[in-house]
């Protein structure tokens, strides 16, 4: 960053300083948005408060070169430099720009949806990019639904949906341009790849992390879990991982999703079975649980993914 009153220092201490000083504020006082500042202010300064603000309107005049070169060296980058008056004393104040302030709410907008083991284009999704089909307009409008109404009634609970079909659909898909458009209203999305998530819990036994490591997901606002139904289970990540989370969930009454391969009945006997012996009980409370939190509803039409 350069120091603007060394320069004009090190200006006048030079050969012929007075010469090269008066160069200098000629060429400020040319400069068009400065000439209608002076103009503008001309009954608030004087001639000798004009003439104390020639480093500021230096300033002014190199740093507004630079905004418009798009120079990377330039005092603050992404924000123009405007002209004002400080008493009797012209300064400089920095803007953001339109620009800047796009990005900087693009950067809140991301903050705002967590995600666990989920592809990029998930992340980046938008009811714009979402492929408009007729089998899925019925589920679009839905998630349309369910975002106004959230939006309207955060405090209460609104029930999600259990997205079953054919592997490239597009369940996750629609989920995540859904999780983009809360956070454009301000509200938290947390999307988890579920047997990946799982998996590392199990490996989190040894080190006790295996609290520390769920509560973010089930005490999520609004969850999503993705490929339910996609690992080998046991009766323990049955029960004491996708168990509690969605006993907690439905305590707290919390909105939860689910994209799978299968429907909930299909699910229901999948956790029916686990290395551990059959327990059709056990299994039909958890998908009991399932049909609280959501509705099912079963994704037709093309596989996007590969077409």
């Amino acid at each position: 960053m350069e120091d603007v009153g060394k320069t004009i220092s090190n200006m006048m201490r030079g050969n012929n300083y007075q010469g090269r000083y008066q160069e200098m504020v000629a060429a400020i006082l040319k400069d068009p948005d400065v000439q209608d500042f002076l103009h503008e202010n001309q009954e608030r300064l004087t001639q000798e408060d004009i003439e104390k603000s020639y480093s500021k309107l230096y300033e002014f005049v190199k740093e507004k070169r630079k905004f418009q070169l798009k120079d990377p060296t330039m005092i603050a980058p992404g924000y123009e430099p405007r002209l004002t008056l400080n008493y009797h004393y012209v300064d400089v104040s920095y803007v953001p720009t339109d620009e800047l302030l796009a990005q900087r709410e693009q950067e809140e907008i991301k903050k705002r949806i967590q995600t666990y083991d989920i592809p990029k284009d998930i992340r980046n999704a938008t009811m714009k990019t979402v492929s408009q089909t007729a089998e899925r307009t019925a589920i679009i409008l839905q998630i349309l639904q369910f975002v106004e109404d959230y939006s309207k009634a955060p405090g209460e609970f609104h029930k999600g949906l259990y997205l079953a079909g054919d592997v490239g659909r597009g369940k996750t898909y629609l989920l995540g341009a859904m999780a983009n458009e809360l956070a454009k209203r301000g509200f938290e999305t947390m999307l988890v790849h579920y047997p990946t998530f799982s998996y590392n819990i199990k490996r989190s036994i040894g080190d006790n992390t295996v609290n520390e490591k769920m509560d973010p997901v089930r005490r999520a606002p609004i969850l999503v879990l993705d490929d339910v139904g996609a690992d080998a289970i046991t009766s323990w990540t049955r029960d004491e991982i996708f168990g509690v989370i969605l006993q907690y969930r439905m305590q707290e009454q919390l909105p939860t999703f689910f994209t799978s391969n299968m429907t909930m009945a299909a699910l229901e006997g999948f956790l029916t079975f686990s290395k551990d012996g059959d327990e059709p009980l056990k299994a039909k409370r958890l998908v009991e649980r399932i049909r609280y939190l959501a509705k099912e509803e079963i994704l037709q039409g093309p596989n996007l993914r590969n077409p």
